[in-house]
């Protein structure tokens, strides 16, 4: 299957994406994971994100697509693949569809995980990392530690990091909803996008998203 998981920060995507990608058999190709592997190798694209990125500046749409045009080609990815951040607005969407059409192949569904703003905040200010190297993470209302501010694994310090402030979590929401959000409507009027209520167990976000490719399996979609 050939899938686009979207949602908020803090919709769990990474862990959803995991998960299904090892369920369904079909790698799992993230945007972070593309911008860490070029740069690290020294690819022309990497060496071109990398000083946008250093610069503090969004990693300009051709390079994105650049990336993920060559990581779908990769042989694992020829029966599938789940894309995880990419497309992250309309003209990325657009140039996607425009890549699948020129290699003969499409979409299977687009995944929308749905999460109400609060707790969007709730779950991202609410975390607390191990000062340590092993970063353990934590949570003031999910996991909390034993003993507040301390880790419970080596008894380092847990902070909370500054992208994870309420106020830093409201600006990458707003960030979302005017630039990410607009796919949802794109990929509905193709008849692609699938919600997925996000909260509760893991487990059972999984098995919300596997019952709805199931269903768009069964009735030829």
């Amino acid at each position: 299957m050939r899938i686009v998981l979207v949602g908020p920060p803090g919709a769990g995507k990474g862990t959803q994406a995991t998960r299904l990608a090892g369920k369904l058999s079909i790698p799992h190709i993230s945007t972070g994971d593309l911008f860490r592997a070029n740069i690290s190798r020294q690819t022309e694209l990497g060496k071109l994100a990398k000083v946008s990125m250093d610069a503090g500046n969004l990693v300009p749409d051709e390079l994105t697509i650049a990336m993920a045009k060559d990581r779908m080609r990769q042989p694992d990815a020829e029966d599938g693949f789940l894309l995880d951040g990419f497309p992250r607005n309309v003209s990325q969407a657009e140039a996607l569809d425009e890549l699948l059409n020129t290699e003969g192949i499409k979409l299977d569904a687009v995944l929308d995980l749905e999460v109400p703003g609060g707790e969007v905040i709730k779950r991202i200010a609410g975390r607390r990392i191990c000062r340590s190297r092993s970063a353990h993470v934590f949570h003031v209302s999910y996991s909390p530690p034993k003993k507040q501010g301390v880790c419970d694994v080596c008894g380092g310090e847990l902070y909370q990091r500054d992208d994870d402030s309420e106020e830093t979590v409201r600006k990458r929401l707003e960030v979302y909803h005017t630039q990410t959000e607009p796919i949802i409507e794109y990929y509905q009027t193709q008849g692609l996008a699938v919600t997925i209520p996000s909260l509760g167990p893991v487990d059972e976000v999984t098995r919300r998203a596997l019952e709805a490719l199931e269903r768009r399996e069964d009735d030829g979609e």
